[in-house]
């Protein structure tokens, strides 16, 4: 038996004996959180400049730069960001900037491409971050252009993401940050999926909006005919790994695991699984052929956020099935969020001012939104 499948019918189980015994896993105690956290700028200032620039966040998947001399281009927060991967297949991020005045040297979007032109005045720069060219030097003076480049960061590719510290000064352990949950990661072989599609999708600010990607209280009221049409709300298996979390939904037809004999069980058509990945990601796979992929990062305001969604297949699909099946995902997918979860989150937010509550509450049976504010305190108070 393999271990993806033994994890998979160990939740199973899990789910099968809390939904028998009408239990879910909790946490120990009620969170109360001050409302002011959500909304006092400087206390969320601090917890964005500390949680978002001086621990790894995911900022790509390797399924966006598959080919060696790739890039992509693309900003997280107020950090213009370039990523390329040279021809030894080799990922590097770089804070697109030209060091000559200050604009970019390429613009946002994604290709091939080894070489980049400042946008301004045409400094040449390779995909090493190096300056290998300077429009007209023989008119511009002495300059040691050995010496000028691009400002790295600290990046390391794994388990299917290209991970960076958008604060250029930072080095970090990836494995130490990880606490494991790489390996969890690298079970879904999130590498070798096939991107078939993504998009950009403007969100409400970053509590309130991770506050829904890690809830499973609401699925009956907010998405009766989507997310909620298969899964039974307040039924969760949760584990943690360090900051990052995996919990599993189980599916209305979990009770039929109890008529089958263990060995025959098909455990992915009884639950739903999600990865989250402090502070900004989510991975959501679906009887493994589809793969739900979310990557958030705060507007430079702080007042919103940029969702990126990101579609993967098990494999290309080619056929006029296939193919419909990949679009019915993808807008299912859009959907959950674009039509229901953002239109109640931007609710809270434009009414978070009315002074109707001074605390948000977060029950023993939400340990999910419980684990990632704890460890929002406690890495924003380091």
């Amino acid at each position: 038996m393999g271990h993806q499948r033994e994890k998979l019918i160990s939740l199973a189980r899990r789910l099968l004996n809390h939904n028998l015994n009408g239990s879910t896993d909790q946490a120990d105690e009620i969170m109360v959180k001050s409302v002011n956290d959500y909304i006092d700028h400087k206390i969320v200032s601090s917890e964005v400049n500390k949680i978002f620039y001086d621990y790894p966040v995911p900022i790509a998947l390797s399924a966006e730069l598959k080919e060696n001399n790739s890039y992509k281009a693309t900003t997280a927060i107020d950090t213009p960001l370039l990523i390329t991967r040279d021809e030894t297949g080799f990922v590097r991020a770089f804070i697109n900037i030209c060091k000559h005045r200050g604009a970019p040297v390429c613009p946002e979007g994604s290709g091939k491409k080894s070489r980049f032109n400042c946008t301004y005045h045409g400094w040449m720069y390779d995909n090493k971050g190096s300056l290998i060219n300077i429009f007209k030097s023989d008119t511009f003076g002495d300059i040691d252009t050995k010496n000028i480049k691009l400002t790295e960061l600290f990046c390391e590719e794994k388990s299917g993401f290209i991970w960076a510290c958008l604060n250029p000064s930072i080095k970090y352990n990836l494995s130490e940050w990880m606490n494991g949950f790489d390996e969890e990661l690298s079970d879904i072989d999130l590498k070798n999926w096939h991107l078939f599609k993504s998009i950009k999708i403007n969100g409400p600010m970053w509590k309130i909006c991770w506050d829904g990607y890690t809830d499973g209280y609401h699925h009956h009221m907010v998405h009766p005919e989507t997310v909620g049409k298969n899964t039974i709300v307040n039924l969760i298996a949760h584990d943690t790994y360090g900051p990052h979390q995996r919990f599993a939904f189980g599916l209305k037809n979990i009770d039929e695991l109890s008529d089958i004999e263990e060995k025959d069980w098909e455990p992915e058509n009884h639950l739903r699984l999600i990865h989250s990945v402090f502070p900004n990601s989510s991975i959501s796979a679906i009887q493994n052929e589809h793969c739900l992929v979310t990557i958030i990062f705060p507007s430079r305001d702080l007042q919103e956020t940029i969702t990126t969604q990101y579609i993967l297949c098990l494999k290309e699909p080619k056929t006029e099935e296939e193919i419909k099946k990949a679009e019915d995902f993808a807008e299912l997918s859009r959907a959950a969020i674009v039509d229901e979860d953002y239109p109640i989150n931007f609710k809270i937010q434009d009414f978070i001012h009315s002074k109707a509550n001074k605390e948000f509450l977060f029950g023993r049976n939400e340990p999910i939104q419980q684990h990632y504010h704890k460890w929002i305190d406690k890495l924003s108070s380091k």
